[in-house]
């Protein structure tokens, strides 16, 4: 990591976006201190402390602990998440949005992002006027009212700062992406899970010294973090390498060279992104029933509790389902079979053509089925662990998945970024 730094500081382009991304961290963090207008924010605190071990507590992590504290950024970029998918999903079901995505280029990449950040104004909108309706009926375990002075006021104020702050967020990311390093909006999310993995530790040491919970406990859990990281940096950094030839050519007088290279195909192709999707889409149900009195929407309301059979199979067959589709917006093998034979290549033991897309898909078929399941494991069994170790969900493997699969990502584009530097350093030296 050391080294890493002094290579980045070492070209000024790398200094500069590597600066301007803990900028863009730091303003993040100064306003997840800032909470909303007309909250008592101690009465506030007493009343989300019943939630702990919830569903919400969980969606409260990826937030960087917005949630509980109903901050400005409460929302955080889950709107935004949420409105990707649906437009995702828009894109192959409408073919005037898949026509744009496919054959406009920039103009239709800068179109279907428009249209996503008017589907996340939406999904902001309709979250925080249910978050300010039911903030304002509620009281802490003293029976002092969350919102002293709750009406329309505290709602139009409310929802306001929080589809600003949503807003606002999205704007941050795509500036991360642009002139910084990384995915903005993953990072947004990798620096709330990282700010609360202090206090996780803190609370952990607490326990253990209280004697809530065993050494033995407390090993396990530092096991069971270390196995998760292990895994996931095994099989994020896998790849199933397919072997290419290129056979040796002549185009006039120019000769080329046939000659062998590979097709390098990722177990799990679609990263971290299932875990995010799954996650945003589940909070959905879950935050409509919450407001809704009534004895089945409690009871199913209830059902969403991550350590249910019910929240689960859910949570599994999301990840299974964006894992494929994912990957199929991300490789296509009728293009790729057709770019190998216009290029003259060929997969030894493979006709070029219609077999060598139904081996490619077969192949990736197998690879992504692989990928779903260690993704599914991972976010499943560590919950189960830490709930069963009565242990906080920082210690799961949903956030292990997107700190790790996240932290990968960076620092391959931070690689990638350092070798094109020295790359153009010995052009420039040769001539």
């Amino acid at each position: 990591m050391i080294d890493y730094l002094k290579n980045i500081f070492a070209f000024e382009d790398l200094r500069r976006r590597f600066l301007y991304t803990l900028f863009m961290f730091a303003i993040y963090r100064l306003g997840s201190h800032i909470p909303i207008p007309g909250i008592d924010v101690q009465a506030l605190e007493d009343f989300f402390k019943s939630f702990q071990g919830t569903l919400f507590n969980l969606y409260d992590i990826f937030s960087g602990g917005n949630l509980s504290r109903m901050t400005v950024f409460a929302l955080g970029v889950m709107p935004y998440i949420s409105a990707s998918i649906m437009m995702q999903l828009l894109t192959v079901a409408i073919p005037e949005l898949q026509r744009l995505a496919k054959e406009e280029g920039d103009y239709g990449r800068y179109k279907i992002n428009e249209y996503t950040k008017y589907l996340t104004l939406f999904v902001a909108f309709v979250q925080s006027i249910g978050i300010s309706l039911w903030l304002q009926n509620q009281t802490s375990p003293t029976g002092i009212p969350v919102v002293p002075e709750a009406g329309f006021l505290f709602i139009f104020v409310s929802v306001l700062t929080l589809v600003a702050g949503t807003m606002f967020l999205v704007w941050m990311g795509e500036r991360i992406t642009e002139k910084g390093i990384g995915n903005g909006m993953s990072l947004l999310i990798f620096a709330g899970i990282v700010a609360g993995f202090p206090n996780a530790v803190v609370s952990l040491i607490d326990r253990l010294r209280s004697g809530d919970i065993t050494p033995f406990t407390a090993a396990g859990v530092v096991i069971m973090v270390l196995a998760v990281i292990i895994g996931i940096v095994y099989i994020q950094e896998a790849e199933r390498r397919i072997p290419v030839q290129y056979p040796r050519r002549v185009v006039g007088r120019q000769e080329y060279r046939g000659g062998s290279t590979y097709l390098p195909i990722k177990i799990n192709p679609a990263g971290v992104i299932p875990i995010i999707f799954a996650q945003s889409l589940l909070i959905i149900p879950s935050s409509i029933l919450a407001f809704i009195q009534h004895p089945i929407a409690q009871a199913i309301h209830d059902a969403f509790n991550p350590t249910s059979i019910f929240y689960n199979f859910l949570y599994v067959l999301l990840i299974v389902f964006f894992t494929y589709f994912y990957t199929a917006v991300m490789i296509n093998p009728v293009e790729v079979a057709d770019n190998l034979r216009k290029g003259g290549a060929f997969i030894p033991g493979v006709r070029p053509g219609l077999e060598t897309q139904k081996f490619l898909e077969t192949v990736i078929n197998r690879l992504v089925f692989v990928g779903a399941l260690f993704l599914s494991v991972v976010a499943v069994i560590p919950i189960m662990i830490s709930f069963q170790l009565q242990v906080p969900f920082y210690f799961g493997g949903t956030t292990a998945l997107i700190v790790v699969g996240v932290a990968l990502d960076t620092l391959k584009q931070i690689e990638a970024n350092l070798l094109t530097k020295k790359y153009k350093g010995f052009v420039r030296k040769r001539r």
